[in-house]
């Protein structure tokens, strides 16, 4: 329970400091600004000035992920970058203890969630609309503080050998319907799936939530730790489908390819589409640098290794993503219609999870 209670008390931290916060008006288009430390904003053409050569970054991706892409950029501006892994919400929290005395240049999240706590404490500047125009706005900020660089669909995963694509429904809430009863498997004190069902509370409401997370239960759904589980457990046939992210899967198909399992998607907030991310905080002591950083996580290279070495889906238009996957077109139509920085309240989520008696 650390993890979720670090999520919950920078929550309360990020809506405590909101009163700080300028106000905005969503509707306004970012313009080629960055802030100082002090918060006032500065042109951001001077944020090309000399690079600095020294980077910190505080990551909530595991070094396993984005490692190599760090060694890259060293490379390739010849400075040094301190990373600091860890869990993302616990070093959202330590973002917003810190305060302007925080060491770190660049926050690199594993959810949009955190980038939205940071956000709403005020504690990221306005990012430029060069770096801003490259991701769809689908997938960043309104106000322009933080931008996804890598995304993971959310899909219902499912036995071919066990379901027919035309049984499986268009809503994620047909799931409900008695016909699943013993053949779903979830993972609700997974990350990921508390996520989701954020986003199920946004889009939907509160009740909707609620008799979604019910008609689940009363179906009797198998529960595992993870993803991973869920996607072994279709592979073995020993559920028919489940509610996974869908890299799992992309990963499993490396090693093998006969897998008897596919991808579902649905036509709402069941095929959401959540975003790694990154924010340059309004402390930071290498603004030149931090900006370089974002602009190397964009382009081409980065994009590319993404898609074929993390199976997560690209955010620029320059690079497909790999595997049986839907265009981000394709699902900008059917299921994203909130904004990911309002998936920070996961104290809610857990509240109703509670009530609910699934975790």
């Amino acid at each position: 329970m650390m993890k979720r209670r670090k999520f919950v008390y920078i929550v309360g931290l990020a809506v405590a400091s909101g009163g700080l916060a300028i106000a905005c008006n969503p509707n306004q288009t970012p313009t080629d600004t960055a802030q100082s430390p002090s918060g006032q904003a500065t042109p951001a053409t001077a944020a090309s000035g000399t690079l600095e050569k020294e980077l910190v970054v505080y990551s909530g991706r595991n070094e396993k992920l984005i490692g190599e892409l760090i060694k890259q950029f060293e490379q390739q501006t010849n400075a040094k970058v301190k990373v600091r892994y860890g869990d993302t919400a616990e070093l959202a929290s330590a973002i917003l203890e810190e305060g302007t005395n925080s060491p770190a240049d660049v926050f690199f999240a594993q959810d949009a969630s955190a980038l939205g706590a940071i956000q709403k404490a005020n504690r990221a500047v306005q990012l430029p609309t060069s770096l801003l125009n490259q991701v769809d706005s689908t997938y960043r900020s309104p106000e322009g503080k933080w931008l996804g660089i890598s995304g993971r669909l959310r899909t219902v995963d499912y036995n071919t050998k066990l379901v027919k694509p035309g049984e499986l429904p268009s809503s994620i809430f047909g799931f409900t319907e008695p016909k699943w009863k013993g053949k779903i498997g979830w993972a609700p004190t997974n990350g990921s799936f508390q996520s989701f069902v954020t986003a199920l509370r946004v889009a939907e409401g509160e009740d909707k939530a609620r008799q979604w997370l019910e008609g689940i239960k009363a179906n009797s759904p198998k529960v595992y730790p993870n993803n991973s589980a869920i996607v072994e457990a279709l592979s073995r046939g020993e559920i028919a489908v489940g509610f996974v992210n869908h890299y799992y899967l992309e990963r499993v198909r490396q090693d093998n390819a006969q897998v008897p399992v596919e991808h579902h998607f649905t036509d709402d907030v069941g095929s959401l589409v959540n975003v790694a991310g990154v924010a340059i905080l309004n402390s930071a002591k290498h603004p030149n640098i931090a900006q370089k950083f974002v602009e190397f996580m964009l382009n081409e290279n980065a994009q590319n290794y993404f898609a074929n070495q993390t199976y997560e889906y690209p955010l620029t238009s320059a690079v497909a993503p790999k595997g049986k996957l839907k265009s981000l077109q394709e699902i900008k139509k059917q299921a994203q219609k909130i904004d990911l920085s309002n998936l920070n309240d996961l104290e809610a989520t857990l509240k109703l999870m509670q009530q609910v008696q699934v975790i």
